[in-house]
């Protein structure tokens, strides 16, 4: 039989990526609007990807099964 083919999530391609060690990296929330109240130092902290937690990465990777 021929195997059923795994959809990628189209939402998470769009959110996460994978690197070449295997970390999934995500953009930092709260960065979308009411920006004025929002320090500048913390809207910088924002602007940097950061990696997904090891827990909530096999999720991750679950609704990747290509990339």
């Amino acid at each position: 039989m021929a195997k059923i083919k795994v959809k990628t999530s189209r939402g998470a391609k769009k959110r996460f990526k994978i690197t070449a060690n295997g970390l999934v990296i995500h953009r930092k929330a709260n960065k979308s609007h009411i920006l004025t109240s929002k320090g500048r130092n913390r809207k910088n902290r924002l602007k940097k990807s950061a990696a997904a937690n090891s827990t909530d990465s096999a999720n991750i990777k679950r609704l990747l099964p290509y990339l």
